[in-house]
This record gives structure tokens, C-alpha cells and sequence, in this order.
């Protein structure tokens, strides 16, 4: 980690967790693919639930990134036993509250998909996706945490084959559940959560390899100060996703509510459609700035502040010219990527298409901020880590997609996410700069102390 060349280094930590990622998106993706033929309403109704995936990513993430922070920084510094306590309550944790949130939401899914924004049309499939989903809840949530402790340890690949494996799994029981067996919407709820169990397994079982952190009951010992490394490194893990929650709730209903008399249906479905296009096209920079994470972390605990710098600047470069080709094809092609969901439904293509051409007009600046956000987050500075991390889908994006649809109707509601990319790396750009004027400095210092 603190030898290799950087950008060789980032690019072998990337490769499994753009994997990962990629597969991750997938799930949603191939779901909303064979539910597409089925009906408009199926579609919307996946899209309602997204809402509460991200929930359970919410906690995930937080756990997994805050626990994972420590972690990296403490086998940076020799010092394993407090990275084994802070895995094993850093994995614990999320499952228990996912259990107690699957005991809560079960009984109560029509109330739980209201809340989330479905239309009444679309309540019974949302709650036909929810059911297998809000059961799976606690596996979920804590392989999302093991996923990322492996890879903030530098053992990304064993956690890409559990992603992956959970993923093909998925991919071959979603047509034998939904069509073959009947079962419909709630066939492809079933085909995640078997798949994401599956997955769960293969992760808890990556953590007893010689060269990982070991999960171990033993090791579960929570403290005040445990708690509170988790909470300083998960907290803009924890922000973003709970922002993305909001967001996703607020686009159900506003899409339900600006869609034209009757449509409402197809306009839930459409943002759904484009919100799995730009998440899975997303995952691929997600998963290299992610692969950035670990060299980060290894070589701010070593003192190398040059190699965090060079590490830094790549994965900005990398992810903005991917970012600026893939948004390139999404403008010119947009009515046609859509269509590959549900070309039945006229409306449903010709809202998505506008929405997609929209972000995709902003998209490439995604990559600046989500790598300085992620590089904050790992040298913890928490304040500008937690602020990058929630404007995008928070303190931009919602009042965004409140307000602009009082001017603009259904364009103000499809505009929202591209106005919030815009905002962001305005906000960005001068954290970018002091950020890497301090590391410059440090470095400098470093050289001079030898």
C-alpha cells in the first residue's frame, strides 16, 4: 500500500469494487428489467421501494465505512486488536437494527409504501416488492457493512466475489421466480433477498481468510468511544445516504403529483427507470473512488501525504473522463436506453427520455466532488467529508425538487438532480483547491522532518 506505484495501486484496489459496485446496481437493474414486462404499475411499484433500500444502504454504509475508516487506519499503524473490536461491533450492530426494523415494518407494508410516496394504484406491487425486501432487511444491511470493511482493508476482491455471486444468483432466479413460477412483482423481491442472503454468507465468510480482520462474537464489545469512531468516519456515509433516502421519497411524490391526469403511474415508473440507469452507470465511479479509499487511508497513517495527493488527483481525472463519455452516449440515446425497460408505455419513454438527457447534461461534475468528498471522509475531516457528501441529494437537491416544480411543472421535477450536480461542484471546487494546497504542505513538512 505505501510502496507501489499510485496510480497502479489504485487502479488493482478499484478493479474489484467497480465490480462490486457495477453488480450491486445491477440488482436493481435487472430487476426493473423483467418487472418492465410485466406492467407499468410493477415498475413504479420497484421504484416505491427504492425508497427503503436506500434506508437499509443508509446504515450499511455507515457502519461499514465508519468501522472500515478505523480499520484501515489502525492496520496502517500495526494496531489490530482495536481493528477486530471495531469490525466485529461494526457488523453486529446494523444487523440488529435491521431485524428490528423488518419486525416493525412487516406487519404494517400498505401504511410503510403510502409513506414512501406510491400512488394507490401502485400500493399493491410495492408492497409485493417490500415483503421479501423488509425481510431480508438485516442481512442486507450488515453485508453492505462487510462488503466495505473488506475493502477498507485492502481485500476488496474477496468482496467482489460475494457481490458478484449474489448477483448471478439473482439473475438466474428472477426469470424462474417471476415468470415460471408465476409469482410476479413479488418473484423479484424474492430473487433479491435469497441472492442478497447468499451473499451475506459468502462475505461473513471472506472475514476468517488469514488475511483479513475475523468477525468474532468474542470481539463485539461496544463502547461509547467504539461507537464514536464508527459515528466520525460513517457520518458522511451516513448523511448522503439518508439524504438519499429524502430524495427518493420526494421524487416518488412529486412525479406522482406534476405527471399529467393519469400518468401518474407512468411518471413514478419513468424516474425509477432513469434513477437505475444513472445509479448503475454511477457504480463504475463509485467503485473506482472506493478503490481510492483504502490507498488513501494506508498512506495518510503512514505520513505519505504525496502519494494521498497523487492518488487523489487520478481518481478525479479517471472518473470525469469516464463520466463525460458515458453522459455523452446517455444525451444522444436516451429514448432508447429507456424503452429497454418498457417500450409499451409511450408516456413512460417520453418523461424518462427527458429526464435522462437532463442529468446527463450535469453528470460529468459528479466526479470531482465524490472523490474529494471521499478523500475528506478518510483523512477525517468530517465537517467538509459530511457537507460534499449530503448536497448532491440533500441540501441541494430538495429544495430543488420542491421548489422548481411550482414554476415548472413535470421539466421543474425532471431538471431537479442536474441543478443539484451543478450547485455541488460549485461547492466544491474550493475545498478542492485548499485541500490540495494542505497536502502539498504537509508533504513539504514531511520532507524536511527526514
Amino acid at each position: 500500500m505505501t510502496q507501489r506505484p499510485i496510480r497502479l495501486l489504485v487502479c488493482k484496489m478499484a478493479v474489484p469494487t467497480i465490480i462490486a459496485m457495477v453488480t450491486t446496481a445491477l440488482y436493481n437493474v435487472v430487476d426493473a428489467a423483467f418487472v418492465g414486462r410485466l406492467s407499468t404499475e410493477g415498475t413504479a411499484g420497484i421504484g416505491i421501494s427504492f425508497a427503503y433500500m436506500t434506508f437499509i444502504q443508509a446504515l450499511g454504509f455507515f457502519f461499514g465505512h465508519g468501522s472500515g475508516n478505523f480499520m484501515s487506519r489502525a492496520l496502517g499503524a500495526k494496531d489490530t486488536s482495536s481493528a477486530s473490536v471495531v469490525a466485529s461491533v461494526g457488523f453486529v450492530t446494523p444487523f440488529l437494527i435491521g431485524l428490528v426494523a423488518a419486525v416493525v415494518c412487516l406487519p404494517n407494508l400498505s401504511a410503510l409504501s403510502r409513506l414512501l410516496g406510491s400512488p394507490e394504484a401502485v400500493v399493491p406491487f410495492a408492497n409485493d416488492y417490500l415483503r421479501y425486501i423488509v425481510m431480508a432487511t438485516p442481512f442486507m444491511m450488515s453485508a453492505l457493512t462487510l462488503n466495505n470493511q473488506l475493502r477498507l482493508q485492502g481485500n476488496a476482491a474477496f468482496g467482489m466475489v460475494g457481490i458478484v455471486s449474489g448477483a448471478v444468483l439473482n439473475i438466474a432466479l428472477d426469470p424462474l421466480l417471476i415468470f415460471t413460477l408465476g409469482m410476479g412483482v413479488s418473484g423479484a423481491s424474492l430473487a433479491t433477498a435469497v441472492s442478497q442472503l447468499f451473499a451475506w454468507g459468502l462475505l461473513l465468510v471472506g472475514t476468517f481468510r488469514p488475511q483479513c480482520v475475523h468477525i468474532r462474537l468474542r470481539d463485539f464489545r461496544p463502547s461509547w468511544r467504539v461507537y464514536y469512531e464508527i459515528f466520525r468516519g460513517g457520518l458522511p456515509s451516513l448523511f448522503r445516504q439518508v439524504f438519499n433516502c429524502a430524495a427518493a421519497v420526494s421524487l416518488n411524490y412529486c412525479a406522482a403529483l406534476y405527471a399529467p391526469e393519469g400518468q401518474e403511474a407512468s411518471a413514478v415508473a419513468a424516474f425509477a427507470v432513469v434513477t437505475r440507469i444513472m445509479m448503475f452507470a454511477f457504480s463504475v465511479v463509485l467503485g473506482f473512488c472506493q478503490g481510492f479509499q483504502p490507498v488513501c487511508g494506508y498512506n495518510y497513517g503512514a505520513r505519505l501525504y504525496g502519494r494521498v495527493r497523487e492518488a487523489w488527483l487520478f481518481t478525479v481525472s479517471v472518473g470525469t473522463a469516464f463520466l463525460l463519455l458515458i453522459s455523452a452516449a446517455g444525451f444522444v440515446f436516451a429514448p432508447q436506453i429507456v424503452a429497454l425497460f418498457r417500450a409499451e408505455d409511450t408516456a413512460l419513454i417520453e418523461i424518462g427520455a427527458v429526464t435522462l438527457r437532463w442529468q446527463c447534461v450535469a453528470f460529468p461534475l459528479v466526479g470531482l466532488f465524490t472523490a474529494t468528498g471521499m478523500l475528506f471522509q478518510n483523512i477525517r475531516m468530517t465537517f467538509p467529508a459530511t457537507l460534499l457528501s449530503v448536497c448532491r441529494n440533500g441540501l441541494f437537491f430538495l429544495p430543488a425538487i420542491l421548489l422548481l416544480p411550482l414554476w415548472l411543472g413535470m421539466q421543474g421535477v425532471q431538471m431537479a438532480q442536474a441543478v443539484a450536480d451543478v450547485l455541488t461542484f460549485i461547492l466544491a471546487v474550493p475545498y478542492a483547491f485548499w485541500i490540495n494546497d494542505r497536502l502539498k504542505c504537509q508533504e513539504m513538512q514531511q520532507t524536511s522532518v527526514r
